[in-house]
Order: C-alpha cells, then sequence, then structure tokens
C-alpha cells in the first residue's frame, strides 16, 4: 500500500493534499497490525547479543525489520494525524511520503535477508515500544518530530555504525553493506526531516518569523551562523516536556550534523536541568 500511494503521489496523481474545509478525522490510536508478530514486554523480547552467531545476527535483524515495519505506519499517522489539522504545506506531505517509502523499501530488505539467513520476520518476539511514543506525542506535531525523528530515529544513527561493524567482524558482508549503503544514509534524511519541520513550526507558529513564499520551508540553520539559540531553546523545551530519561552518549556528531542539528541541540540533554521551573 505504501508503494501505491508513493508511486501515485510522486507522479502527480493525488492532486489534493487536503480539504481544509472539511472536518479533521485523526487515524486510529494504534494502526492495525495483522498478527505475524507476537508482542511481548519489552524487558521479554530477544537479547540480541553481538553478532557472534548466526543467531545473534537474525535477532539484530528481526529487531530492526520490526523498527522499520513501525517507521512505516509512523511516515503515514504524522501526515494523517497532522497535517490537515496543522494546515501543513505540500512539502511536509512530500517528506513524510518519501520517509514512508523509504521505510517499507528498508523492511522489505531486511526481511529479505531473514529469507536468506534461514529466518522470516515474525519467527522472533518483539515489543512495540516504538509507538509508546506515537501515543505520548499524540497531540502536538512539535513533540512528535522531535521524540521520534530528533531523539529515537536520531540514536539510532548513533548505534548503527557499531552494529555494521559487528556483522563485519563477524563475516556476514551482505547484511553490512546493506545497513551502510541503504539503510544508513537514508535514516540520516528522516532525523533532517524532523530537524527541517521543527525549524519551520516554530518560525511559523512561535517566533513568526520569515518562513518563504507560498509557505516553503526554510532551513534557518542555512541563513547564518548556526541554529537559532529560540529554536534550540524550544527543542530542550519539548524534550523534556515528552521524554522521560536522558540523551546518552556516544552521538554520531557527524550523521547528526548531516541531519542538520549540531552539539548544541542534544549535548545539554544529557543531564536534565535542576533549575526551578527549568522544565524538568
Amino acid at each position: 500500500m505504501t508503494d501505491e500511494i508513493h508511486a501515485l503521489w510522486a507522479k502527480g496523481a493525488i492532486v489534493v493534499t487536503y480539504d481544509p474545509n472539511s472536518p479533521h478525522v485523526p487515524p486510529p490510536s494504534r494502526p492495525a497490525r495483522d498478527g505475524r508478530v507476537n508482542l511481548v514486554e519489552p524487558g521479554k523480547a530477544p537479547r540480541l547479543g553481538k553478532g557472534g552467531s548466526p543467531e545473534s545476527r537474525v535477532a539484530i535483524l528481526h529487531s530492526l525489520a520490526h523498527i522499520e515495519s513501525w517507521a512505516i505506519d509512523l511516515s503515514w499517522d504524522i501526515i494523517a494525524r497532522f497535517g490537515q489539522v496543522r494546515a501543513m504545506p505540500r512539502a511536509f506531505f512530500d517528506d513524510f511520503v518519501l520517509v514512508a517509502a523509504d521505510e517499507a523499501r528498508h523492511f522489505r530488505m531486511l526481511a529479505a535477508r531473514l529469507v536468506t539467513l534461514g529466518s522470516e520476520y515474525g519467527a522472533l518476539n518483539a515489543h512495540d515500544g516504538l509507538w509508546d511514543s506515537a501515543t505520548t506525542t499524540a497531540d502536538s506535531l512539535e513533540a512528535r518530530l522531535v521524540i521520534e525523528h530528533c531523539v529515537h530515529e536520531a540514536r539510532g544513527l548513533d548505534v548503527l555504525p557499531a552494529t555494521i561493524a559487528k556483522f563485519r567482524k563477524n563475516g556476514d558482508e551482505a547484511s553490512a553493506a546493506l545497513l551502510e549503503g541503504t539503510i544508513y544514509p537514508e535514516e540520516v534524511t528522516h532525523c533532517a526531516a524532523g530537524v527541517r519541520w521543527f525549524r519551520y513550526l516554530h518560525a511559523r507558529d512561535v517566533e513568526k518569523k520569515d518562513v518563504g513564499e507560498g509557505g516553503q520551508c526554510v532551513d534557518l540553520a542555512d541563513e547564518g551562523g548556526g541554529p537559532d539559540e529560540g529554536v534550540v531553546k524550544a527543542f530542550h523545551e519539548t524534550v523534556w516536556a515528552h521524554f522521560k530519561g536522558v540523551l546518552k552518549p556516544p552521538f554520531n556528531d557527524e550523521a547528526r550534523s548531516k541531519a542538520g542539528f549540531g552539539k548544541e541541540w542534544y549535548m545539554p540533554l544529557t543531564q536534565r536541568p535542576t533549575i526551578p521551573g527549568a522544565g524538568a
């Protein structure tokens, strides 16, 4: 279904993004699932190991495939839940239709790799902790962009190089190449979408800065001298309001920089503020 809608969107067959005069109908609180995977509590999910055994490598790939399956739903949910009600420009839909298509391709490639290794998606238990964050950010587009794309997906950028190294070290070059050549660089662009649209909303709805003609998104980081202090502060406040923990190093500074946010965005989030009223 994602492939079909992406193809229609890409060739311009879907002309209207939404009718601003029609009532907004939010999507279900949870997406439909086909029951292929047995969901368990996070603590009961299979241990991934260090990739030294075939079983460990299958467990890692299965976990990644499961994350990608939820990422497809997250992409469509952000469109359906927020696109109309926040009157987002067409470029917003362009970005997240593409993200959905990327995630679908990632899932398909990982699922195929599992079959090659003698397993399949659904062979192991999994948890749906990723959707818990979607539930807690269902009332805020800013929070959804920050938590899903700039916290969780950025964490994926932090750990993927080590995961690639595990596969390569243990002789699974095919899996390493899949992660390194396709999934890793495209996940950078998904984090970038989160940063880009958080900037847009901050400019439009908070500081009322110029955002370009026709509602086009402007990347403020490109307008001279790095991120705006107000945007960074709003980012921190959003994390503290919607994320229970703290961000834990090590960070993939290079990949995060490519995604559009430098250390001033995430290093202050490694410990919660202790000043009363600071948002802790």
